[in-house]
C-alpha cells in the first residue's frame, strides 16, 4: 500500500466571497491509497482553509505521521482505519477526511460496487444540489445566475457594504428557483428575525448560520422566533456539536473536511436524524474527487450543496456530474472519482 499526495491549485471562474473570506484560488490535497498488489487506487480530498488554519503543508505533515499505519495494510475498514489514526489525526480534521475518503473508495472498489452500493443506499430520491452565488455586486450576482441556469440557489450575504434584502429582492425578478441564503455568521439576532419574513415571502427555503458560532442566547432568540429555519453550519463542525444543535437549530449543515471525514459524517447523520433535525452536507469548494465523495451520502440527506467541482475551472479530476441539479454519477466503482493526470 503506498500513501501518496496531489497537490493543486483550483482556479475559481469566479472570485468567490463570503461575511468573512474572498478567494479567485483554491488550494487542494488530493489523497491517494494505492494498492500495489490489485493496481486498485482510492482517491480522497480536503481543500486548505485559513479561517480554520488548514493549509496544504500542515495536512501533508499530519498524514506523514500516520504513513506506518497507512502502509502496514493492518487495517480491514475504512472505519478502523479511522480509528487507528484518529488519534493522531484529531488536530487536523481536514487531513482525516482526505485519508477516510480514499480509504472508502478503495474499500468500494475492492468490493465492485459504487460506494452508495456498498452502503446499500437506494439513490432514487437524492436531493438536488444549490449552486452557490457569493457576495457581490447585485449585477455581477445577476449574470452568475444567468451563466449557470439553475432549480436552487444558495445566496451568500452578510457582507458588510450589502443591503442583503435589496440583493434577494433583485435576484428574485431574475429567476423562479428556490433560493438558500447563507450569512456566514455576519448577521445579529435581531436582524435574522427581522429579516425572516421577507425572504419567506421571496420564496427562501431556510437560512443558514446567520450568527456567530459562539452566540448562543442570540440563536435561542432566532430559533424561537424565525419564520424560516435555521440550519448550523458553523456551529456543527464535529460529532459532539450534533447535541448541541438540537434546541437551537431547524437543522445542521455538516462538512466532511471539518468533521474529519465520511467516518464521522455518517454518525452525524444518523444522530442528528434520531432527533429530528434536518440534515445537510455542504462542500468547501473541493475537485470532483471531494465531491464524488459526497455524492454516495445523497440518499440519507434533506439538503445538499456540492457545487465545489462548478465553481472551478481546472478540475484535476472527474467524476459525478450535474443535470440542473441533479448528480449523475459516474460509470466507476467506489466513488467514482478519477485523476485526469
Amino acid at each position: 500500500m503506498q500513501l501518496i499526495f496531489h497537490r493543486h491549485t483550483l482556479a475559481l471562474r469566479h472570485t468567490f466571497t463570503i461575511a468573512h473570506d474572498s478567494r479567485r484560488t483554491q488550494e487542494t490535497l488530493i489523497v491517494e491509497l494505492r494498492d500495489e498488489q490489485t493496481g486498485l487506487r482510492g482517491f480522497g480530498e480536503a481543500t486548505a482553509n485559513p479561517y480554520y488554519g488548514i493549509t496544504i503543508g500542515n495536512m501533508v505533515a499530519a498524514l506523514e505521521t500516520v504513513q506506518n499505519i497507512v502502509e502496514a495494510k493492518a487495517w480491514q475498514t475504512a472505519e478502523h482505519l479511522w480509528a487507528m489514526t484518529q488519534p493522531l489525526l484529531a488536530r487536523n480534521s481536514f487531513a482525516q477526511c482526505a485519508l477516510d475518503e480514499a480509504a472508502y473508495d478503495l474499500m468500494a472498489k475492492r468490493a465492485g460496487v459504487a460506494l452508495h452500493q456498498f452502503w446499500n443506499l437506494d439513490p432514487a430520491r437524492n436531493p438536488l444540489t444549490n449552486y452557490t452565488i457569493g457576495i457581490d455586486t447585485v449585477e455581477n450576482m445577476v449574470v452568475k445566475m444567468q451563466e449557470m441556469p439553475w432549480p436552487i440557489y444558495k445566496i451568500k450575504l452578510g457582507g458588510q457594504a450589502t443591503d442583503d434584502l435589496a440583493i434577494v429582492r433583485e435576484l428574485r425578478k431574475h429567476t423562479p428557483a428556490t433560493f438558500r441564503v447563507d450569512a456566514n455568521c455576519g448577521w445579529t439576532a435581531d436582524q435574522t428575525v427581522q429579516f425572516a419574513p421577507t425572504l419567506q415571502s421571496l420564496g427562501v427555503e431556510f437560512i443558514e448560520q446567520p450568527l456567530p458560532a459562539g452566540d448562543w442566547d442570540g440563536q435561542c432568540h432566532v430559533y424561537q422566533n424565525s419564520a424560516l429555519p435555521i440550519i448550523a453550519d458553523e456551529s456543527c463542525i464535529v460529532e459532539k456539536d450534533v447535541d448541541m444543535c438540537i434546541t437551537f437549530f431547524h437543522g445542521v449543515n455538516i462538512k466532511l473536511t471539518k468533521c474529519g471525514g465520511l467516518t464521522p459524517a455518517r454518525r452525524m447523520i444518523a444522530n442528528a436524524r434520531q432527533h429530528g433535525l434536518r440534515v445537510m452536507v455542504g462542500c468547501m469548494t473541493e475537485s470532483s474527487v471531494g465531491i464524488s465523495a459526497i455524492a454516495h451520502l445523497l440518499p440519507l440527506l434533506d439538503y445538499v450543496d456540492m457545487d465545489g467541482s462548478l465553481l472551478i475551472a481546472n478540475d484535476p479530476a472527474a467524476g459525478v456530474t450535474f443535470d440542473f441539479g441533479r448528480v449523475i454519477y459516474a460509470n466507476e466503482n467506489g466513488t467514482g472519482a478519477t485523476l485526469k493526470v
